[in-house]
């Protein structure tokens, strides 16, 4: 058994952002996610982010053919390679949907097909399981209708926030990046970076979207941003790391691609500081049904 290597000294966080091209082959996409988290383990990160359906995609549509339990083999894998590295892991994934999330044994109480979860598991890095996202926000939008093939996550599930070497990274998803809201909600739970793995569909402005709506994210909720896109045919790609000051520090290509940077938790909390914009704020987030 191999001496996993003492946590880096220094005053920041380190992140790696791995842009990876799955398919509908779930065996090969494991092996692709195992070496991201080797990759972040070699850096010494101490955190990995995988994108929005890690464990399988399709860009024809994403659907309970490829869902997995959580005890499957994906997380499960995911899970094991954290324990071995000591390497925090964050990814998008899809899990069958149960009765009491809107679907019975033969398809879903308004009488469709059976549908999934569109997720997002948060793995410490001794191996635990630390919580799952089910996302809220399904993209019913640009001629798509992921709610024909998922169950919205509960709108007033507790938000998912994970403690990484002392700061906080709040969990959405995709679709999520373009209400506000979502990522307020997260900040109110005490997140310092706001963690979006995506698979965000290819389109005319698709990609402009995709930028300023991080940007904004960031600078509204002086919070940096960890923006992972999915790389491969019908996504954009292009992930992107904002600073709270609205400063893009990494930015990423359509093509495949594992990045690592370094967050520096002083810096977060000076821009906090000299725009105190979250305190002066006079409304709340309260969950709509």
């Amino acid at each position: 058994m191999s001496r996993r290597p003492e946590p880096p000294v220094r005053p920041a966080v380190r992140v790696t952002v791995a842009q990876l091209q799955v398919g509908t082959d779930r065996g090969a996409n494991l092996e692709v996610a195992r070496d991201a988290v080797r990759e972040a383990a070699r850096v010494r990160a101490d955190v990995v982010v995988l994108p929005e359906y890690a464990s399988a995609f399709d860009p024809r549509g994403v659907g309970p053919e490829l869902a997995e339990p959580l005890d499957g083999p994906f997380v499960t894998a995911l899970r094991e390679e954290a324990a071995r590295s000591g390497v925090a892991v964050l990814a998008g994934t899809t899990l069958p949907a149960d009765e009491d999330e809107g679907d019975d044994e033969d398809g879903d109480r308004a009488g469709r097909p059976r549908r999934a979860v569109n997720a997002v598991v948060a793995v410490t890095a001794d191996g635990g399981l630390a919580g799952v996202y089910r996302k809220v926000h399904l993209y019913d939008a640009f001629g798509q209708r992921e709610s024909d093939r998922f169950v919205p996550g509960p709108v007033d599930a507790p938000p998912l926030v994970l403690d990484v070497a002392g700061l906080r990274l709040g969990v959405m998803t995709c679709y999520d990046l373009r209400f506000p809201e979502s990522a307020r909600r997260l900040v109110d739970a005490g997140a310092h970076v706001l963690v979006v793995p995506a698979a965000w569909a290819a389109g005319p402005l698709k990609a402009t979207h995709w930028r300023v709506l991080a940007t904004a994210r960031a600078v509204e909720n002086t919070s940096a941003v960890v923006a992972v896109g999915q790389a491969g045919r019908g996504v954009v790609g292009r992930s992107l790391v904002v600073g709270p000051d609205g400063v893009v520090g990494l930015e990423l290509d359509e093509t495949p691609q594992v990045r690592t940077v370094d967050l520096d938790a002083d810096a977060l909390a000076g821009v906090r500081e000299r725009n105190p914009s979250l305190v002066n704020r006079r409304y709340a987030v309260v969950p709509r049904a």
